[in-house]
């Protein structure tokens, strides 16, 4: 059975009876609040199932179903056994990931705009990058460039290469906000990239070569190298994918 809130804190009066025909989405809703409010914490346990039937003043199949629902956006953990039962947690990325790309996948968001976002964000990543990167840091982004090298010798470099080192070099900053905000931004990314492949597929070893340059800057610390490359890099993709939607010119690859 799940615990009460932690803290003692009393959960009498925290949801009130249902009236609507969709009651799982109220269910939902009225758990929601209570998370937003901090009158739920993470690690809290909500009340069991057969009190919260009680309390809402509904089935416990809709119960069940707003708990999935819920478990799915990432909000609560649902545990079996003797001390199982549902948990307010925090989402980690992949729960906010898979709303933000959908929200923009199935937007009209060009590839061209993806890249200018890039272009804010990861550039602004890059001083932190080079003031808090360690030695695991470095050596995780040496060998994303060594596999990226091999398959670019092999004639199979693929662009979640590409994707996979910025994702890394953005963690290099140390930023909870930043790791989040990039991973989020993992399947737009994706996206961008294979467009400008698509304009240029014979650019892949350029941009490992850049990879690497940028690498070498962080190493050093150098903010300056790092931010101007960072930028012609990102302003080289920009440049192509603008270029191909208005005269359809090829002008390299990520």
């Amino acid at each position: 059975m799940a615990s009460e809130p932690d803290g003692g804190r009393a959960v009498a009066g925290l949801f009130k009876p249902l009236q609507v025909v969709r009651a799982s989405h109220d269910v939902v809703r009225q758990i929601k609040e209570a998370i937003h409010a901090g009158r739920l914490r993470p690690g809290d346990g909500l009340p069991s199932e057969r009190e919260l039937t009680q309390r809402f003043g509904i089935s416990r199949v809709t119960v069940r179903d707003a708990l999935r629902t819920l478990e799915a956006t990432g909000l609560i953990e649902i545990r079996v056994g003797a001390r199982g039962g549902a948990f307010v947690r925090v989402p980690g990325p992949e729960h906010v990931g898979d709303g933000f790309t959908n929200m923009m996948l199935l937007s009209d968001l060009s590839p061209e705009e993806v890249t200018e976002a890039r272009m804010i964000i990861e550039r602004g990543a890059v001083p932190l990058a080079c003031r808090r990167r360690t030695d695991d840091d470095l050596a995780a982004l040496d060998e994303i460039c060594d596999r990226s090298v091999t398959a670019v010798e092999e004639g199979r470099h693929d662009v979640a290469l590409s994707a996979e080192f910025h994702i890394r070099l953005a963690s290099c900053a140390h930023n909870d906000a930043i790791e989040l905000l990039v991973n989020s931004f993992q399947e737009p990314l994706l996206m961008s990239l294979s467009r400008a492949m698509d304009v240029a597929p014979e650019m892949g070893a350029r941009g490992v070569r850049e990879h690497r340059a940028l690498v070498e800057a962080i190493r050093r610390q150098d903010v300056a190298a790092a931010d101007r490359l960072m930028s012609a890099h990102l302003g080289r993709t920009a440049a192509r994918l603008g270029g191909a939607r208005t005269s359809g010119e090829a002008v390299g690859r990520d």
